[in-house]
């Protein structure tokens, strides 16, 4: 799904801007609908299924945990060839990392939570506007800031054994930077691929596909700015 040519000399439109925006509504819905579905699993898991939850073995939340990235996986191979799979998997996503959401919002305040999230929502929308309107091709952007992410990735590894929160603070700052331009360059790269190929694949797998990649970018840059406020706040 990801091997699409963007370069704008072989790029032929195939779409009419209403079915373009079709496509792109179809998209954010459903990635509306997986963070409401996360925040009402992280909810009903610090309420209803509470007690559950603190009875439940550590092997079995490891397990847990893992789900997510097998999940990720399936929908990329999957979401052309079965889109209602790759819904499902979408939706299955969502309520563990609301489930995860639940175990880590014991460490802040209610307050922390909130500014957190209006903070992400704020970034996301004008960043997926930008993707979504600019007439720039952010192909670039995409690249760079997956390198970028790769090279994040392994030293964040590194710090987990180094249990620095100093290091960990810094980091947070530049998860946020990172995930604020694959925000733009998702969006972008999805309406690109439906413009110029939509009609060589399912546009429902590709709407499931878009809202997973947008939807991972909008969790992490929640949880690295909940991090910074977190941090802030216990500092003071």
């Amino acid at each position: 799904m990801n091997n699409f040519d963007t370069n704008p000399e072989h790029r032929r439109q195939i779409h009419t801007l209403s079915e373009t925006n079709g496509f792109l509504t179809k998209m954010y819905a459903l990635m509306g609908v997986a963070v409401l579905v996360s925040a009402l699993t992280a909810y009903l898991t610090m309420t209803v299924f509470r007690s559950a939850v603190m009875q439940m073995p550590v092997a079995m939340m490891w397990i847990i945990l893992l789900v997510p990235l097998g999940l990720s996986m399936g929908i990329s191979f999957k979401a052309n060839r079965n889109p209602v799979a790759s819904l499902i998997m979408l939706m299955l996503i969502a309520v563990i990392y609301g489930f995860e959401f639940a175990l880590i919002a014991g460490f802040y305040t209610g307050t922390q939570l909130t500014t957190a999230f209006i903070s992400s929502a704020a970034v996301f929308i004008a960043m997926a506007a930008f993707g979504t309107f600019t007439k720039k091709d952010l192909t670039n952007w995409g690249s760079y800031f997956s390198a970028a992410l790769f090279g994040f990735l392994i030293a964040w590894i590194v710090n987990m054994f180094l249990h620095n929160p100093t290091i960990t603070y810094i980091f947070s700052f530049i998860g946020v930077i990172i995930f604020t331009g694959l925000i733009a360059s998702d969006a972008n790269k999805m309406k690109l691929i439906y413009n110029n190929y939509g009609d060589q694949v399912s546009s429902n797998g590709l709407a499931v596909l878009g809202a997973l990649q947008l939807y991972l970018d909008f969790i992490n840059i929640f949880l690295f700015i909940l991090e910074i406020f977190g941090y802030g706040n216990n500092n003071n």
